[in-house]
């Protein structure tokens, strides 16, 4: 009889034309923050004051303990524009989440964030059926960009952010949907 194993959602470079995905270090810390300093980021996030170090320091604490988490690097300049990670792994039915996803403001609305999703899909598809993404509601961008790779909003839930409850919406891509795609 054999053990299934848990994919390895942290599984080195994945990379295309336009991005690529590297783990994230713990001595990576001082870039991304770089990066996520600004306020404009985070504006419709639900924890709004990410952009402020000791906040930031928890979410980049928790990427690294996710072992599911990458850097986002501008594959033609390489420069470090973001973050995304994978998260709630589930065997059966099998499914993951994508998300924590931010990327520097002068990469909003062009090819980076399709071309992030793309690989982490391509990837994740290769072991689950369903992937899902989590958003808050006053998140239109992210909202507007994963109804543009075919996802479906399936529910609403009430989500707390260090003692503040905020609606989110759940969204769910099926791989059949993705492979039409």
């Amino acid at each position: 009889m054999s053990q299934e194993t848990t994919p390895n959602w942290q599984p080195g470079f994945l990379k295309n034309e336009t991005v690529i995905l590297k783990p994230v270090e713990e001595n990576d810390f001082e870039d991304l923050y770089r990066v996520a300093a600004d306020p404009a980021i985070w504006e419709q996030h639900p924890e709004r004051d990410r952009y402020k170090k000791e906040i930031f320091q928890q979410y980049f604490n928790s990427a690294i303990a996710s072992h599911s988490a990458f850097l986002i690097l501008d594959k033609p300049s390489g420069n470090l524009i973001g973050s995304t990670r994978f998260y709630d792994y589930r065997a059966n039915p099998s499914s993951i989440a994508i998300g924590f996803t931010f990327l520097a403001k002068a990469y909003w609305g062009g090819a980076a964030n399709k071309a992030v999703k793309q690989l982490m899909l391509d990837y994740a598809f290769q072991f689950v059926d369903q992937v899902f993404f989590h958003i808050g509601a006053e998140n239109i961008r992210s909202q507007k960009a994963i109804i543009k790779l075919s996802a479906k909003k399936v529910r609403e839930y009430q989500k707390e952010h260090r003692n503040i409850s905020e609606v989110h919406y759940e969204y769910a891509l099926e791989k059949s949907a993705w492979l039409k795609t």
